[in-house]
């Protein structure tokens, strides 16, 4: 059985966002919505079902914005504070759903969510309300959420590995340096592909712009959007100079892969 994959940029920014605080540059005084990015992440939906990835400070906002009404699992890719700092924001699907939502991440990435938000894992009573969560490690096998599977990518953000994910056949890497050859063999196949590039100068962290055109090159993929992008890059310049199969990213960009095939 094969059904539609709907993802949702809830944040298509770099770690400061875009505007950056205090800066007085074109982009982030532009009047393009498109220009402004909020800490990188996307919502993956199918068969009523919500699946994110990173809960960025920017969190709230997001899901305000893209009238999320329910979630039901969250994939973190690294412990960075702009991935991870808006899980507390997480509670009222708890009120809603009246369930605890599981959390997935690898072993490094879980304890750094536990020593940030103690008080959700310590296991003593409490006064007020706190998420309610299942933490749950990722082994680096394929993990089946509701009827998809998602693989955990190995990719290097400067000397440290965290992940991506390829789900059907689409595939979210945000934060990368390089990706291993191993790596880019999980990633043939692709209609779709969000790849980090942060800039046009080089960053030992990121990727650029170039180093991931050439990536879309390598890997085939039928489309591609850049992702976690900084105040160098303004939207309708930038993409000018994209081939005509890679965009840039924006906050509040809907894309559907055509199937995504059941675990």
């Amino acid at each position: 059985m094969a059904f539609p994959v709907k993802i949702t940029v809830l944040g298509s920014g770099t770690s400061v966002g875009v505007p950056t605080i205090g800066c007085p540059c074109a982009v982030c005084h532009s009047t393009d919505p498109r220009d402004n990015r909020l800490r990188p992440s996307i919502l993956v939906s199918y068969e009523g079902r919500n699946v994110l990835i990173d809960t960025t400070p920017d969190f709230r906002t997001q899901a305000l914005r893209a009238r999320i009404q329910r979630l039901d699992a969250v994939l973190f890719t690294h412990a960075h504070a702009d991935h991870l700092m808006g899980l507390d924001d997480v509670r009222p699907f708890n009120f809603r759903q009246k369930d605890n939502i599981p959390i997935y991440a690898n072993p490094e990435t879980m304890a750094a969510i536990q020593r940030c938000f103690p008080y959700i894992f310590d296991g003593v009573a409490k006064e007020s309300n706190v998420p309610k969560l299942d933490a749950r490690l990722l082994d680096g096998e394929p993990l089946d959420l509701f009827g998809l599977s998602f693989r955990p990518v190995p990719i290097l953000h400067g000397r440290q590995t965290i992940l991506g994910f390829r789900f059907g056949a689409a595939a979210y890497l945000t934060d990368h340096s390089e990706i291993p050859e191993s790596s880019m063999e999980l990633l043939r196949g692709l209609d779709v592909i969000f790849l980090d590039a942060l800039r046009y100068k080089p960053h030992p962290t990121h990727s650029t712009v170039d180093r991931s055109i050439k990536t879309v090159e390598l890997l085939g993929a039928r489309r591609a959007f850049f992702t976690h992008i900084c105040h160098d890059l303004g939207h309708e310049r930038a993409e000018s100079l994209l081939p005509p199969h890679i965009r840039l990213a924006y906050d509040g960009l809907e894309i559907e892969v055509p199937a995504g095939e059941a675990a």
